[in-house]
């Protein structure tokens, strides 16, 4: 998909180490938007760090207040919206980011993001004894949602963090 004018929010999807934060914050700056990432924002709200919500509360706890975050930033303006990887699990959120947002789905396979995650402990859906195969579980129930909601795909496969922004910006400015 083509968009043609400049959105107000760009929301970035894809699983947890697609990028997203990385590639949201130097899209924010050239673009001249604020940048906002949807778990930073829950866990300054809360006061806790997302792996503690996901070993107090559970999932379904985490996911409850991610939803209700994710309500809260498409409401914004001018803000390029870095979101978790579990995000597009709850329909709401979907339908939120889809019709309030431009959104970008970083698409990633699993054995790239588990070169680049692999000695991060904050991702408490990897705290296990295979999480590669998480990762490849997570990636096969996961990307027809995030193909789903987005306007946008990008094949992030070796491709630098300023070469992806770029593809971002032309493609928003209509020149792809």
């Amino acid at each position: 998909m083509h968009v043609t004018t400049k959105p107000s929010i760009i929301s970035l999807i894809g699983p947890m180490g697609a990028g997203k934060t990385t590639i949201g914050k130097t899209l924010a700056k050239r673009m001249g938007f604020e940048f906002v990432d949807s778990d930073q924002q829950i866990e300054s709200s809360t006061g806790a760090s997302i792996p503690t919500i996901f070993a107090v509360e559970g999932e379904a706890g985490f996911r409850e207040r991610e939803a209700q975050m994710i309500a809260a930033l498409v409401q914004r303006k001018n803000t390029v919206l870095a979101t978790g990887g579990g995000v597009i699990v709850k329909e709401n959120n979907r339908l939120l980011l889809r019709s309030h947002t431009t959104v970008i789905y970083l698409r990633a396979f699993p054995e790239e993001v588990w070169a680049r995650i692999s000695h991060d402990k904050n991702r408490p859906l990897l705290q296990n004894k295979h999480p590669l195969e998480t990762l490849r579980q997570l990636f096969a129930i996961r990307d027809p949602l995030y193909s789903q909601c987005a306007h946008i795909t990008i094949n992030c496969r070796r491709k630098h963090c300023n070469k992806i922004v770029q593809i971002i910006l032309e493609t928003i400015a209509g020149q792809t």
